[in-house]
């Protein structure tokens, strides 16, 4: 997808926002596509929507555990390639099941050194908001080394979305994305620093 800002700007962070749905009929691109428009208009980091049904991962499929970072399969190869571009990540995540949704654990089980000491953020949904997945996803990116700002967004199905499908938040919980990005943006810079040690010593 293309990025939801500008092009990008030399020296800035640059942010994903990762979907966390494959399944057809899905409302999370929707919710996607409403954070990066809601972006847009900043101008301390630059993002784009990272989705991961364009990259058509099967069922964990590689040999090696992705530490080794020896992947062979080209969907691999592809998924590390972009994930390495940013500096952070902003994950749409619903609940299912009471628990994140196996399309995004799959894709996360797929690496590890190109999220390691990077910050994230997370936009939830689900039936009481998305709690519970926003809570597992947080332990599994914690494996990842990725920290996870406190605040956090949390759409209800009941008052979010019309019909359950349509995507309109209410002004109240739209409100909380902007201090979510607030904490974010600022820890990616930081985070930035002990990637690149010799940046920090400049």
């Amino acid at each position: 997808m293309a990025p939801a800002t500008a092009a990008a700007v030399a020296g800035l962070p640059k942010i994903a926002i990762i979907t966390g749905s494959t399944r057809p009929g899905r409302v999370n691109d929707s919710v996607a596509a409403w954070v990066a428009a809601e972006l847009a208009g900043r101008t301390d980091a630059t993002f784009e929507v990272v989705d991961i049904a364009d990259f058509n991962l099967p069922l964990l499929d590689e040999a090696y555990p992705a530490a080794y970072q020896n992947y062979q399969g080209d969907h691999t190869k592809a998924w590390s390639a972009k994930i390495s571009e940013f500096d952070g990540y902003v994950f749409v995540a619903n609940e299912y099941n009471h628990t994140v949704s196996s399309a995004l654990a799959n894709a996360l089980s797929y690496l590890n050194a190109e999220f390691n000491n990077k910050a994230a953020g997370i936009v939830s949904y689900g039936s009481m908001g998305g709690v519970r997945a926003a809570e597992h996803l947080r332990n599994l990116l914690a494996e990842l080394q990725v920290a996870v700002v406190r605040n956090q967004v949390m759409f209800s199905l009941f008052t979010d979305f019309e019909n359950f499908a349509d995507f309109k938040p209410t002004e109240q919980n739209a409100g909380t994305l902007a201090p979510m990005i607030d904490q974010l943006i600022p820890w990616a810079q930081g985070f930035a620093t002990i990637r690149t040690p010799q940046a920090a010593a400049v």
